[in-house]
């Protein structure tokens, strides 16, 4: 997810790359590490539920994005789909962590 967003956030305007642009990064980089960290715990729920957090903060982002028409709805499109099946995966995570 973050390489192929990488080139699509370089298209939002001047004034958003260091707001709206960075908070999607940093969004982004904390999903790998909520992931990273729940890989190795004992306790994954705790990330877990952090990570499905995260996630949903930033989905609100990028659809923020696309919404103010920095982002084509075509990539929005793919964007939120990859989004979508993280949320899909996690789900089947935390489901496992919690049986």
């Amino acid at each position: 997810m973050v390489l192929f967003s990488y080139p699509w956030l370089k298209n939002f305007p001047k004034a958003e790359r260091h707001t709206l642009v960075a908070s999607i990064k940093k969004s982004m980089y904390r999903v790998l590490e909520l992931i990273t960290k729940a890989q190795k715990a004992r306790n994954k729920e705790r990330y877990l539920y952090g990570l499905d957090t995260e996630l949903e903060i930033l989905s609100s982002k990028v659809r923020l994005g696309a919404e103010l028409q920095f982002l084509p709805i075509k990539k929005y499109g793919k964007w939120s789909d990859r989004l979508e099946e993280l949320g899909k995966m996690l789900g089947g995570w935390i489901k496992q962590c919690t049986n």
